[in-house]
């Protein structure tokens, strides 16, 4: 069963080619989509808490940060995972990301392979 998925991007090109790519190859069901920070907490976090089972979110958002948003999700349950899907995945950037509760980062311009690889695993899971 495809992982139910929300995905936290603002550019409507990335997240036109992305979702399908998403469920195609990464067996998951992308639930909804957010363009900045406040209505992807609300929705992550108050609105759908319990409908996602994998946050992906970018850095650089229409307003506020994915590390507002990373930040946010901390308090989920134990078989929800954040990932952060960035063109900013610096060895600091992912070291923050992780202090700030992000179970992966991966660079969208050279790790869409493993990116979708880890989002396959969770539908085994």
């Amino acid at each position: 069963m495809p992982a139910p998925a929300f995905l936290v991007e603002d550019n409507a090109l990335i997240r036109h080619s992305l979702i399908p790519t998403m469920e195609e190859l990464g067996d998951t069901q992308v639930v909804g989509v957010a363009e900045g920070q406040e209505d992807a907490i609300a929705w992550l976090t108050r609105d759908h808490a319990a409908d996602w089972r994998l946050a992906v979110i970018d850095l650089f958002l229409k307003d506020g940060s994915g590390l507002g948003v990373v930040e946010a999700c901390k308090r989920r349950r134990p078989d929800q995972r954040v990932v952060v899907l960035s063109n900013y995945a610096t060895p600091a950037m992912r070291e923050r990301c992780a202090e700030l509760g992000a179970n992966a980062v991966f660079d969208k311009s050279s790790e869409l392979e493993e990116f979708l690889a880890y989002c396959g695993n969770l539908s085994l899971h």
